[in-house]
C-alpha cells in the first residue's frame, strides 16, 4: 500500500544514516542505488593483487569537531588514529603542507623562529596594497605573497578548477593557509581517524537493519515516488527534474591507477603545484591505513576536468551562473511534494563526511518531528543557497 515505506535514493552516507534512523523509529525503508555497491564516493574495497584497502573514488579522510558524529561512526566501525600529512613537489623540491614554519624556512633557505617568520611573511612577502581581496589570487597574494602563491597555490588551483585563480572568488581560500610553527597536521579538528575496515564496511553496518531493504544497480524513476510515503533524494538536484533548466556545473576527477612493488612515495598524498605537471596529486592508498603492512602498493594519479553528463560529479562549481541556476532549481524543488533533497548532490554543496552525517541526522530527526506534528516536510532541511 502507498505510504507504508520510505525511499532513500542513494546508498551513500546520507541515505544510510537517514534510513537507519527511520528504521530504528519503526518504519520500513527501501534504499536504491544505481551503482553495484553501497557507499557512494566513499566506497572502499580490497585490491586483490596487493591486499591494499583502496579508496575507489579518491581518498576520504574523516575529521570532525562534532562529538556526536564521531561517536556515531565509531558505533559502526573502529576508527584508528590517522593524521593527514600532505607533501608537495614544486620547483624540484619536496615540502610539507599546509605551508608551515618548516615549509617557509626550507623554501626561503632560512632558519627563522615563529615570530621572525610571521614578520617576514606579513611585512616582506604579503601584498599589503590589497586591502579587500576579491579573488582567490588576491587573497593568496595578500596573505602569503607571490613566491609562495606561485609555488603552492597557482598551478594547483588552475588544474583543480580549470580557470585562472583571478577568476575564482576569494572565499575558496577561506583560511590563512600558513602556520608559523612546525605543525604539519593538515586538519585542525580534534577527532581524526580512518575506519579500520573501510567506509563501505561501516556503511554496510549502518544499513544492516531488518526494516531496511537495499537494491543495487537500480535506477530510480521519479514516477516511483508515489509508491512511498516520502522520498529522500541524494542524487543530483537538477537530475530530479531531468535537467529541464540546464545542468549545474561540476568538476570531475579521472584516476590513473598504477601499482608499485614497494613504497612509491613514502606518504599518502603528494601534491604537484606546477601547472606543467598535468595531475594535481598522487595518492598512495596503503598509507591511509598505517596500521596495515603491504609489500605492494596501489597509487592514483588524479586529474581534474569539467564534468560531462557521462561523468561522476565531484565538486560543485557554484559560480555566478551556477548559483542563478541553483536558485531556479530550489524554487522548483520547494513546489515538489513528497521529496526531501539531501547530501552533496541533492543540495549542490561541497560537504565533508562529518557534515553530511550531521545533516542526515538532523534531517531524519526533523522529518520525524514534522510527521508527528502533522507538518509537511520541507524540500530542504539545510538550505542550499
Amino acid at each position: 500500500m502507498a505510504g507504508s515505506r520510505f525511499l532513500m535514493v542513494g546508498a551513500g552516507l546520507s541515505g544510510a544514516v537517514i534510513g537507519r534512523h527511520l528504521a530504528e523509529a519503526g518504519h520500513d525503508v527501501s534504499v536504491v542505488d544505481a551503482r553495484a555497491h553501497i557507499g557512494g564516493n566513499c566506497h572502499t574495497e580490497r585490491d586483490p593483487e596487493t591486499g591494499v584497502l583502496v579508496h575507489v573514488y579518491g581518498p576520504h579522510i574523516f575529521h570532525t569537531d562534532d562529538a556526536e558524529v564521531w561517536d556515531y561512526v565509531n558505533a559502526y566501525q573502529t576508527f584508528l588514529p590517522y593524521k593527514n600529512r600532505v607533501k608537495a613537489t614544486t620547483g624540484g623540491a619536496v615540502y610539507s603542507l599546509p605551508v608551515n614554519l618548516h615549509t617557509i624556512n626550507q623554501f626561503f633557505g632560512k632558519t627563522m623562529r615563529p615570530d621572525e617568520a610571521r614578520a617576514f611573511i606579513t611585512e616582506e612577502q604579503a601584498d599589503t596594497s590589497i586591502a579587500e581581496p576579491q579573488s582567490f589570487e588576491e587573497q593568496a597574494m595578500r596573505f602569503v605573497g607571490r613566491d609562495l602563491y606561485e609555488a603552492f597555490f597557482k598551478g594547483y588551483t588552475i588544474k583543480q578548477w580549470g580557470v585562472q585563480p583571478a577568476e575564482l572568488p576569494a572565499s575558496i581560500l577561506k583560511r590563512l593557509p600558513v602556520r608559523f610553527n612546525y605543525d604539519d597536521n593538515y586538519f585542525f579538528h580534534r577527532f581524526q581517524g580512518m575506519p579500520e575496515h573501510g567506509y563501505t564496511d561501516m556503511i554496510a553496518k549502518i544499513l544492516d537493519h531488518p526494516r531496511i531493504e537495499v537494491q543495487l544497480e537500480t535506477v530510480f524513476d521519479r514516477a516511483q515516488a508515489g509508491d512511498y510515503a516520502h522520498v529522500f533524494y541524494s542524487g543530483p538536484l537538477d537530475g530530479w527534474f531531468d535537467y529541464e533548466l540546464g545542468r549545474l556545473g561540476y568538476r570531475t576527477l579521472d584516476f590513473e591507477r598504477f601499482t608499485y612493488d614497494g613504497d612509491y612515495q613514502g606518504c599518502a598524498v603528494m601534491n604537484y603545484g606546477e601547472e606543467s605537471v598535468p595531475y594535481t596529486r598522487i595518492t598512495e592508498h596503503k598509507h591511509f591505513a598505517p596500521w596495515e603492512s603491504h609489500e605492494g602498493s596501489v597509487c592514483y594519479r588524479e586529474f581534474s576536468r569539467a564534468c560531462t553528463p557521462e561523468d561522476i560529479p565531484y565538486y560543485p562549481i557554484r559560480q555566478v551562473r551556477e548559483k542563478a541556476l541553483l536558485n531556479d532549481y530550489v524554487a522548483l524543488a520547494e513546489q515538489e511534494p513528497g521529496v526531501t533533497f539531501v547530501g552533496r548532490l541533492g543540495t549542490y554543496r561541497y560537504l565533508d563526511m562529518d557534515v553530511t552525517i550531521r545533516e542526515a541526522l538532523d534531517t531524519a530527526r526533523g522529518f520525524l518531528d514534522d510527521r508527528a506534528a502533522g507538518r509537511t516536510p520541507p524540500a530542504f532541511y539545510t538550505a542550499p543557497l
